[in-house]
């Protein structure tokens, strides 16, 4: 019979339970939905015969009576912070805290403490001393490492040397779980669990269990605080070790321990992943919520189908290569078309796709024609800077998809709601035939891309194509939608104040928008978050790749003019704009805009 996994007391007590197996505690609300990490993991663990309970978002400011609910499970806690760093969910770029949360019910915010994996581990080693606490999920694995935290402006120790956590499973973790609760169901302790890919740990005595694997010891975190040339180089080779299929130990010391890294997992199988998308999910959130209100989150996505896992395109500010993997994992046919049938047989969907995609809209299927050349790769991307010769990149599975999933019953609209990597187009992969199907059939008025930047010196530093690309693509765009008399919008998405970009860069994309006709609506201000090749640039003002000193806006005035000149058209931010382009001594661009 279907079911949630419990979240109560009462739910595990009509479920006949005298002891839970696993715990999982996250700063979501449950949703249990192949889209949020901690139903795959509930669901993963419970396929196997586990009992599993969780405990989303509980309060850590009174008794503490959430995290006791349960007691000690027999084998574990699970730790998350969420679907999101929640230093990311509560703050803007400009520091200021955020009124909502997607991740909750109502969009509330308030229900997660700043720095939640932290909070809850702290917390459950207080209440439960001896059980084991495995940490987990984004906030987790972006911090396994001595980190820029840019909400205290310093750099960080490994979340392992902050935190009393026993383990960390980083990455994409339904494999590595598995293999924990088997060997904690054995009755070994958690050092068996050091010798398992895909997790970290903290020793106290040095001794580091790395005789598998070759080894890399960084500086330690002691060092890269004296020295930031030292914590760019330590990013240099932990990127690279993450962009191999096979990978290094990483070890680094923090005062009296060491915190070591084992490689991943390699990239999961097909079999794999539609495994863990074919699990009985209820695809809603618990009807505990169900007077708080919708989830902003869940909204967003309960309409769309994650088709892969992985991205290849190597952008210097996304986690997403470091948390999923450089690699693709692409589900197959049968399992995505079965996910739609289910989906059009539920009586709140109205025949609309909102999305068919996944990290990038346009990877699915695509991998190295030369598997052994792959596992030697250590290239950020393999689009960037050019198109990898191995890279197997025909879009035409995609299109074949997209027309049997418009075709089945039920199905009124497809459309394409992840971001295109029009970088990926070219005339022998199909792409730009790819690129008409979408626009023709899988736009809904407007298709939004994501140039970044209008510079090429910046765009170099983001690991992003030249702005030309963005030109031939509203081109394209412009004549497919004039041929058949479409009046649809092509969107750019931009970044102010990343490393690398000064007021004069953001003075020439303000120059080109106009000259394109454009006001634009999707732009960010640069948010340094751990783990990215741009906020080690942000941190160090080095370019780690190069060892080059970087330009870096780091000053609340500096990021706030950058952002300003998004805002060209707007009569009140015009006076502003002038005086910050006067101040620079750029007063050609003042005639140039017209302000």
């Amino acid at each position: 019979m279907a079911h949630f996994l419990p979240i109560t007391l009462d739910e595990v007590k009509r479920l006949g339970w005298s002891q839970v197996d696993v715990v999982l505690v996250t700063g979501d609300a449950y949703i249990d939905h192949p889209a949020f990490g901690t139903a795959v993991i509930g669901r993963t663990l419970e396929a196997a015969g586990y009992k599993v309970a969780i405990i989303p978002q509980p309060n850590w400011r009174d008794d503490l009576r959430d995290f006791r609910k349960f007691g000690a499970p027999r084998l574990f806690f699970g730790v998350t912070a969420g679907a999101m760093d929640s230093m990311v969910n509560h703050y803007t770029a400009a520091r200021r805290l955020r009124h909502d949360d997607a991740y909750t019910p109502g969009g509330q915010a308030g229900f997660r403490p700043d720095r939640a994996t932290y909070v809850y581990s702290r917390i459950l080693k207080q209440l439960y001393p001896d059980t084991p606490v495995i940490i987990a999920g984004i906030e987790a694995s972006m911090r396994r490492l001595a980190h820029y935290d840019y909400w205290d402006d310093k750099l960080f120790p490994s979340i392992l040397a902050d935190t009393p956590a026993d383990l960390l499973n980083y990455g994409m973790g339904e494999r590595t779980t598995l293999k924990i609760a088997q060997l904690l169901n054995e009755g070994k302790g958690i050092e068996a669990c050091y010798e398992l890919p895909q997790v970290a740990y903290r020793v106290e005595n040095g001794e580091r269990r790395t005789e598998n694997w070759e080894c890399i010891e960084l500086h330690s975190f002691e060092e890269c605080q004296k020295s930031k040339r030292k914590q760019a180089e330590n990013y240099h080779i932990i990127e690279q070790e993450s962009n191999k299929i096979e990978c290094a130990v990483l070890v680094q010391r923090h005062g009296d321990c060491y915190v070591v890294v084992n490689p991943p997992e390699p990239p999961m199988t097909t079999e794999e992943i539609d495994a863990s998308f074919d699990l009985p999910y209820m695809r809603l959130p618990h009807p505990k919520y169900k007077k708080r209100g919708p989830i902003p989150a869940f909204e967003m996505i309960k309409n769309s189908v994650n088709i892969h896992r992985g991205c290849f395109g190597g952008c210097s500010f996304c986690t997403i290569s470091a948390h999923q993997g450089k690699q693709i994992a692409s589900r197959s046919e049968r399992s995505i078309l079965a996910e739609i049938k289910k989906m059009s047989e539920s009586d709140d969907f109205h025949g609309v796709l909102s999305d068919l995609g996944g990290p990038s809209a346009n990877m699915w299927q695509m991998s190295g024609k030369n598997k052994e050349l792959c596992r030697k790769c250590s290239r950020y991307s393999c689009i960037h800077p050019t198109l990898c010769r191995n890279l197997q990149s025909d879009h035409r599975p995609l299109m074949d998809l997209y027309r049997k999933v418009a075709a089945m019953p039920g199905i009124k609209h497809v459309y394409i709601g992840s971001g295109i990597r029009c970088d990926l187009f070219s005339n022998e992969n199909r792409g730009w035939e790819y690129f008409r199907e979408v626009v023709l059939h899988h736009v809904s008025g407007r298709l939004k891309v994501a140039p970044e930047h209008t510079s090429s010196a910046v765009l170099k530093f983001m690991r992003k194509p030249d702005f030309d690309l963005f030109i031939r693509t509203k081109q394209q765009f412009d004549e497919i939608c004039r041929k058949s008399g479409l009046r649809y919008q092509l969107i750019p998405y931009f970044i102010s104040s990343h490393p690398g970009c000064r007021l004069k860069d953001m003075a020439d994309l303000a120059v080109q928008m106009q000259r394109m006709g454009y006001r634009l609506e999707q732009i960010q201000d640069f948010t340094p978050t751990p783990m990215t090749l741009s906020t080690e640039m942000y941190y160090t003002g080095i370019n780690p790749d190069t060892m080059e000193p970087v330009f870096v806006a780091r000053q609340p005035n500096e990021k706030q003019q950058q952002r300003q000149m998004f805002f060209y058209y707007k009569r009140e931010e015009q006076p502003a704009i002038r005086q910050s382009l006067r101040n620079a001594h750029l007063d050609q661009y003042i005639k140039q805009l017209k302000l």
